[in-house]
C-alpha cells in the first residue's frame, strides 16, 4: 500500500502541497487537471470524488488542501470502520488549520494533523476525546545533542514539579529549530506524547507574556524556547511551572483553561505564578 497522497483543487493549494511533500517520503501529489503544473510534479484528476473512490484503499494517508465540506463529501460512501479506513487531514488553502478527520486515533491522523501543522506551522485540529481532555503541555529548551533519556527524566520531574501526570500531557513542544533534534524525537516517540514546533515568527511576534533569556537569543535569535512553545502550543493557556533547568534541560509546563475543561476561571496573565526551583546556571533555552 502506498503511503501518502496529497490531493487539491486549486493553484494556491498546490504552492502548499509542493512545501508538504518533503516531509513524507514518497508522497504523491494530485492536482485538478484544471491547473496547469510542470510535467511529472502531480497526477492530475478531473474529479474529486471520482479520484476518492479510485484511491482511498490504496494509501494510508490522505490530506486534502480543500474544504471540509468538499471532502466529506468525497469519503462519506467508501468509509468502513476506524481500523481499516486511512487516515484523513482536510486543510485549508492557506496553510492555517490541519483538521484530523478520519481514524483520528486508531488511523493515525491526529499524529498525520501534527505532522502537516509542523512541516507548515499550521494548527493541528484535534477532537478525538481521549486526546482534548488532556489540558497540559510541556514545553522544552535543549542543547544540541542531548539524549532522550535525559530528556525523559527532565520532562519526568518537570511534570513531578508541577505536580501532574504525564498522561494528561497533550503535548511535548520546543521551537522548530529543533525539528531535527533527534533526542526530543525519541523522547516523544518513547513517552508516546505528541510533539509540537513553534515557528520563530511566531515566538517573535507573540504577545503572551514570558521570561526572555539573553543567552537564548545569542545563542539561537529567539527571546526563549521553553515558556513560549508551552504556551503557544494550546489554547486560553496560562504557565504552571515557569521555566526551569532540569539536568542541563529548560522545562516549561503550561495548562489550557478550555471551557469545560477548566476546573478554575482562565487567568487573566500568563505571567509565570509558580516559585521557581534553585537551578544551575543557564546552559539551555
Amino acid at each position: 500500500m502506498n503511503k501518502t497522497a496529497i490531493i487539491t483543487l486549486s493553484e494556491p493549494g498546490f504552492r502548499v502541497a509542493k512545501q508538504l511533500a518533503p516531509a513524507f517520503p514518497s508522497a504523491e501529489i494530485f492536482l485538478h487537471e484544471s491547473i496547469p503544473a510542470p510535467e511529472g510534479s502531480a497526477t492530475p484528476f478531473p474529479a474529486i470524488i471520482k479520484l476518492t473512490a479510485e484511491i482511498f484503499h490504496s494509501f494510508r494517508e490522505l490530506v486534502y488542501i480543500a474544504p471540509c465540506g468538499v471532502v466529506v463529501r468525497a469519503i462519506a460512501p467508501l468509509i468502513q470502520h476506524k481500523l481499516s479506513d486511512p487516515a484523513v487531514v482536510a486543510l485549508d488553502v492557506g496553510g492555517r488549520w490541519a483538521v484530523s478527520l478520519l481514524s483520528g486515533h486508531e488511523g493515525g491522523a491526529n499524529s498525520l494533523a501534527i505532522t502537516v501543522a509542523n512541516t507548515l506551522g499550521a494548527e493541528p485540529v484535534i477532537s478525538t476525546t481521549t486526546e482534548a481532555v488532556k489540558r497540559f503541555i510541556i514545553g522544552i529548551g535543549c542543547r544540541r545533542g542531548t539524549s532522550a533519556e535525559t530528556l525523559i527524566a527532565a520532562i519526568r520531574e518537570g511534570a513531578s514539579l508541577a505536580n501532574i501526570s504525564l498522561e494528561e500531557v497533550r503535548y511535548l513542544a520546543s521551537a522548530e529549530l529543533k525539528a531535527d533534534e533527534t533526542g526530543l524525537l525519541e523522547a516523544s516517540a518513547q513517552l508516546g506524547i505528541p510533539l509540537r514546533f513553534l515557528a520563530a515568527e511566531e515566538i517573535l511576534s507573540t504577545t503572551k507574556a514570558f521570561r526572555h533569556s539573553d543567552f537564548v537569543a545569542n545563542k539561537v535569535k529567539l527571546p526563549a524556547v521553553a515558556e513560549p512553545s508551552a504556551l503557544l502550543a494550546g489554547r486560553r493557556t496560562s504557565l504552571i511551572l515557569p521555566k526551569t533547568i532540569i539536568r542541563g534541560t529548560t522545562i516549561a509546563i503550561a495548562r489550557e483553561n478550555c471551557l469545560s475543561l477548566a476546573s478554575a476561571p482562565a487567568a487573566p496573565s500568563t505571567e509565570p505564578t509558580a516559585p521557581k526551583p534553585p537551578s544551575a546556571p543557564a546552559t539551555s533555552s
